[in-house]
């Protein structure tokens, strides 16, 4: 197809006021298309498109609100947004080199991550629901970060899982059992704090030895531990970032060896739901190693 001749160079060209001479694929996932778009005057775009066929999915006005609320509320370095409707959202190309996440990586990500937990935030929750990946994501506004995670994080996507499918009864019954003790484990932070949400290999651009950015958010004001537990889950970050976060941030004891785990069982009932599988044997160990 002549790219002139494109209704997606269209509203390019109507959004960024330069024609695209050329496009490339960019991993999108969860049946989006990706594009990094080049334009006429030498600038690059990283755009995320729904086919115009589809009728569901998750807004991408809603993922271009975080990536604005981001950059608007902390230093964290994300691309900057242009658009961003129901079925197209158009920000900044962030330079990469898909490089691994080396130690020195893992040192800039601390400092960065650690000044976004440090600043003190109101109230858990957010202003609006946001979503991790396509999955709803509730924020109602509260004081107390356990029953916070209790009721919109832990039993909202076991129950979710469960109404699909995906959560055999048993396991979603034994982890009612253990949302019921929770704060036997779990204590309060000393204020809310913004995080990331989705921090996890995929969303970290690297360059050098250097973060490039953070793509993906899935935000919202909560305790920093669920946050710095993701980054364990698929071995992103490892104790070089641990030992510079916690020079800034320091950690109560007890989150590598109980917390952790406890703050996994989240990302890994995201992942039930979207993947199955393993995943769900993840559920079962954890809730062993608790007792339920």
């Amino acid at each position: 197809m002549d790219l002139r001749d494109d209704p997606l160079n269209h509203r390019l060209y109507t959004i960024l006021g330069a024609s695209v001479v050329s496009r490339a694929p960019l991993s999108a996932g969860f049946g989006l298309t990706g594009t990094v778009a080049q334009l006429s005057d030498g600038r690059r775009f990283a755009v995320k498109a729904r086919a115009s066929d589809s009728t569901s999915g998750p807004s991408l006005a809603l993922e271009g609100a975080m990536l604005a609320d981001l950059a608007r509320l902390s230093d964290l370095p994300v691309p900057h947004v242009y658009a961003a409707e129901t079925d197209l959202l158009v920000m900044d190309f962030i330079d990469n080199d898909r490089g691994p996440i080396t130690p020195d990586v893992e040192r800039h990500a601390a400092s960065h991550i650690a000044q976004l937990h440090g600043t003190p935030r109101e109230r858990f929750g957010y202003a609006y629901d946001t979503l991790i990946g396509p999955l709803h994501q509730p924020n109602p506004s509260s004081q107390q970060w356990v029953p916070f995670f209790r009721d919109h994080r832990l039993l909202h996507m076991a129950r979710a899982a469960h109404e699909e499918g995906a959560l055999p009864s048993p396991l979603y019954d034994r982890l009612e059992r253990l949302a019921g003790v929770l704060g036997d484990y779990l204590a309060e932070p000393p204020h809310p704090s913004l995080i990331h949400g989705d921090l996890w290999t995929g969303n970290v651009l690297v360059k050098g030895d250097r973060i490039a950015g953070f793509i993906d958010p899935a935000i919202y004001y909560g305790h920093p531990e669920i946050e710095l537990a993701f980054t364990t889950m698929f071995g992103t970050f490892d104790r070089a970032f641990f030992d510079a976060y916690e020079a800034i941030l320091p950690l109560q004891p007890g989150f590598h060896e109980l917390r952790r785990d406890i703050y996994n069982l989240y990302p890994t009932l995201v992942h039930v739901r979207l993947f199955g599988g393993s995943y769900v044997a993840g559920i079962e160990q954890t809730l062993v190693k608790f007792g339920m």
